[in-house]
């Protein structure tokens, strides 16, 4: 069974953040506050679904749907 990303959160859900599945993306999150064991929430897709809105580390942070889908999540 392949692991879940902040991509396949549907809005409202919570989750927390386990790892990164790209090493060159996981240094732009984590300098976004994308931290392992943070929780994130995603509060809202853009109507086509790209980009999207979580709340992670106490503020909203926009980012695009594939950036979203190298953030692995604990199920």
């Amino acid at each position: 069974m392949s692991k879940r990303s902040v991509a396949d959160l549907k809005p409202g859900e919570r989750a927390t953040i386990e790892s990164f599945n790209d090493q060159l993306m996981s240094l732009k999150l984590l300098e976004m506050g994308c931290l392992p064991g943070a929780e994130v929430c995603l509060h809202c897709k853009a109507p086509l679904g790209d980009p999207i809105c979580l709340n992670v580390s106490g503020y909203c942070l926009s980012m695009r749907r594939s950036e979203a889908a190298t953030i692995l999540i604990e199920n």
